[in-house]
């Protein structure tokens, strides 16, 4: 190619969220992932900022799965006038068909609060994208699977490798060239090995430029949360008040169910009503059953069984808006499930507004709490979170169930780089925080010798077989 290749990181660089990554050669342009900004407002603002690039010249765009903080900018950059066709999995496929049209709901559904109770700056307060703008975007994805090679576009060809993170999850090989071509690899987000529902990640055997996540590049989980869940399921209904879980609707509210289960089955835990009120996480759920191909072994028997694997004793499924309010009537001991995983939004929201003042209330966090969501606020003992332009103090239990992740940790990820057959010419350390990420650059600087270094938001750098620009 006569055009040095270039790469820029437009977010996930010193973050964990808004993964996007413009890849230029030989006049054609590509994105890899294309993620909304969550979390604290200066970062949320970017989202409603002209892009650093032109969409309607961007020929295509490779996803490594269907979370909102990678998925998420996709309407937008429809409405912005991309054409192209989006590529991912069979199973990002269907779960962007549930995931885009309930992130404009909720987009459409804040504007109009806001402007409802007045608590927006702006008049009137317009949501970031709209119904129509997600399905527009929906309109040009094609799926493909696993481990083939596909065109991407003139001179760009694709491998996705499954990365064991949630349903369709990948990591993206982008091979530049024909002949001998460059592999620029992205790790995507990397999932843990030996959980019950998804297969391990898989590894990938060669990349020239590497980019892998560091979500938990600093710290190795804790054992099994089993035992940490059942006392936490003990205690609130002791207790006798309601355990509220806000949880991701795409694969974490799917392993907790399967945990509940369990724990019930072997007489770990009373058996409480568990309400599932979130329709995408339903939804999400159903689509997990018809995607065989990424089942671990244990989901991969009871599906051979025709059990369901995904649900409990006492479970019940809150569809509706009226089904979800009926819920605020409910005393005594029960369990209420529902997104989103980091309280930023959805129904969740209504329920913590109800109960957090109550002291009989657990609030269990089951994932990963971005700076400046209620979540993370509430992690780390807000006496009051603001919501819907009210400030709800905070006399709940709130516990963090470690463990959990979805994310591999440090060892995880150096298991999974110890597949490739040499080291890259060049690491970047991506969607992390800034400490996680700097203590994955230097585990790999010292420990594996590899030129290596966290990625910095806007930059531009060549993909190139050099030797790479170390630390």
């Amino acid at each position: 190619m006569p055009d040095t290749p270039m790469l820029q990181f437009l977010g996930a660089a010193g973050t964990v969220t808004g993964s996007k990554y413009l890849v230029s050669a030989s006049g054609r342009q590509i994105l890899l992932d294309c993620g909304l900004f969550q979390g604290p407002k200066d970062l949320r603002q970017r989202n409603w900022s002209k892009p650093a690039f032109e969409p309607g010249r961007v020929d295509a765009v490779v996803l490594s799965h269907a979370h909102i903080d990678h998925s998420g900018y996709l309407p937008l950059l429809a409405r912005h006038g991309f054409r192209g066709p989006i590529f991912c999995t069979p199973g990002t496929a269907d779960l962007l068909g549930v995931l885009l049209p309930d992130a404009a709901h909720l987009q459409e559904e804040e504007a109009a609060t806001a402007n409802r109770y007045g608590y927006s700056k702006h008049r009137p307060a317009l949501p970031l994208f709209t119904a129509q703008d997600a399905q527009a975007a929906l309109r040009l994805i094609e799926p493909r699977p696993y481990g083939e090679r596909f065109a991407v576009t003139t001179g760009m060809a694709s491998v996705l490798r499954r990365a064991g993170h949630i349903l369709g999850s990948a990591s993206v090989e982008l091979q530049l060239g024909e002949a001998d071509p460059f592999r620029l690899v992205s790790s995507g987000d990397l999932g843990r090995w030996d959980r019950p529902i998804l297969r391990n990640p898989d590894f990938v055997p060669e990349a020239d430029i590497l980019l892998v996540e560091s979500t938990y590049g600093g710290r190795t989980h804790p054992p099994d949360p089993m035992e940490a869940l059942a006392r936490v399921v003990q205690e609130a209904a002791r207790r006798g008040g309601a355990l509220l879980v806000p949880a991701f609707a795409v694969g974490r509210t799917q392993e907790l169910v399967w945990m509940l289960r369990q724990l019930e089955e072997a007489n770990r835990i009373p058996s409480l009503p568990v309400y599932i009120d979130s329709p995408m996480a339903i939804n999400v759920s159903d689509i997990y059953c018809r995607h065989p191909e990424d089942h671990a072994l244990d989901m991969k028997l009871l599906m051979d069984e025709k059990r369901c694997p995904l649900c409990c004793k006492q479970y019940h499924l809150a569809r509706t808006p009226q089904e979800s309010k009926a819920l605020n009537h409910r005393a005594g001991a029960l369990v209420i499930i529902s997104a989103s995983g980091m309280a930023t939004g959805g129904r969740i929201l209504h329920h913590l507004k109800l109960r957090l003042p109550d002291p009989r209330t657990t609030v269990l966090l089951v994932g990963f709490q971005a700076i400046g969501t209620r979540g993370r606020a509430l992690q780390e003992g807000a006496p009051s979170v603001r919501i819907h332009g009210q400030d709800v103090p905070v006399r709940a239990q709130v516990e963090t169930l470690e463990g959990l992740s979805a994310h591999a940790d440090r060892e995880e990820i150096l298991r999974w780089l110890s597949g490739f057959r040499r080291p890259p010419a060049q690491t970047y350390i991506v969607h992390g925080e800034p400490q996680p990420a700097q203590s994955l650059a230097e585990t790999l600087q010292t420990g594996l010798g590899w030129k290596a270094r966290v990625a910095r938001d806007g930059e531009t750098v060549p993909l190139t077989r050099g030797e790479g620009e170390g630390a």
